[in-house]
Order: C-alpha cells, then structure tokens, then sequence
C-alpha cells in the first residue's frame, strides 16, 4: 500500500466513528447533487469514495430496486459506519480503491463521487479509472456539500490557484481523463462539477 492510501485511511479511520454527527445536516445537499446526476429506474451507478454512505439512500431512490447502487471505499472504518448507520440496505459496499476498481469496463451509468477529488493520489489517473467503467454518454458527479471558500474558511486556509477544483484546473484534467465537463457550480453551500463520458 502507498503511503498516499495510509495517510487516506488513517484520516479517515480516525474520523469515522463521529463523521456522521459531525455533518448532520448534509442530506438534502446529497439528495438535490444526486437529482442533477439524471439518474433513471434501472440505473447502475457507483458511489466512488462513498465514506458512510450518505449518498447511497437518494442513489438507491433515484434507481429504483431494479437498479444497482454500489459504494466503494479504501477506508474499512467507514465502511463499517455505513453498515451501522443501515446504508448497505440502499447498496452494495465494495472495500476498493478508486484506482483500480474491480468492475468491468463499461459497466456503469454513472458516478457519484462527494469529496473524493481531493484525496486522490494521482488526480488524472485515478479520473481516467472512474471513466473506464462508465459507459459513453454516462455521468459523473464532483461533489462537495459546501463551496471552496467555505471549506477553506472551514479548515482555517485560503483557497489557492492550484486547487484542483477551480474550473480552470479541473475542466482540462476532466477532460484529458476521458470527461467533458457540463455543470460547474461553486457556491457557499455546495460544490458541483457533472461531467459525461467521452466516448
């Protein structure tokens, strides 16, 4: 394992047991970032570093029982605070890195991915992976349940040209990793990027 993915999982292990009482209010940002994903009955959709699972109720809502939801997460602590908080009633819960997923290429609709962007060891590697098992035309979320600023104020820094979620930077990294940007949005209370699949 990388140091990149210890550093990940000992943040997160050393969070997970608090995440969720700690961003109790995030649910209806989760559900409104899902409904722009455009998500039918019977869609196959991953939630890429899915943490607690948050996202997995609105996902599983928005496909349907004959759909198929999948969260997968580095992290086995979160994983297992997404089983106590029930989520893996909504979906299936996969212990893998998002840079090597064990799907077949082409196999999903589309990607749902909250907070994800950040913690990525090698950011255009790792988006041409989430593009690798999405089918052509199929979508995929960058989402943060509050703006940059926000969260820079949050954790007590300022928000720097290089961050990978300025549109400047993150348009041609999507699209150089098989994406075409649609939807940028960076506002206090939320951060959106949709991207489709290049064929």
């Amino acid at each position: 394992m990388s140091d990149d993915h210890t550093h990940v999982q000992e943040f997160f292990t050393a969070r997970a047991d608090g995440w969720d009482r700690k961003f109790p209010d995030d649910g209806p940002a989760y559900a409104a970032a899902v409904a722009e994903l455009g998500l039918r009955a019977g869609s196959r959709v991953l939630d890429a570093g899915c943490g607690t699972g948050r996202a997995l109720p609105p996902l599983r809502a928005a496909v349907g029982p004959s759909g198929a939801v999948l969260g997968a997460d580095l992290t086995p602590a979160m994983l297992e605070a997404a089983v106590q908080a029930g989520r893996d009633a909504d979906g299936q819960l996969l212990l893998a890195d998002v840079a090597a997923l064990p799907l077949r290429s082409e196999s999903l609709d589309a990607v749902f991915a909250a907070g994800l962007i950040a913690h990525l060891p090698h950011p255009a590697e790792n988006l041409r992976e989430l593009a690798r098992v999405v089918r052509p035309g199929g979508m995929l979320a960058l989402f943060h349940p509050i703006g940059r600023a926000a969260l820079a104020a949050r954790q007590g820094r300022q928000i720097t040209p290089d961050d990978l979620r300025a549109e400047p930077n993150l348009r041609p990294l999507l699209a150089g990793s098989g994406w075409r940007m649609t939807t940028y949005a960076d506002e206090n209370d939320r951060f959106l990027a949709l991207a489709v699949r290049e064929s």
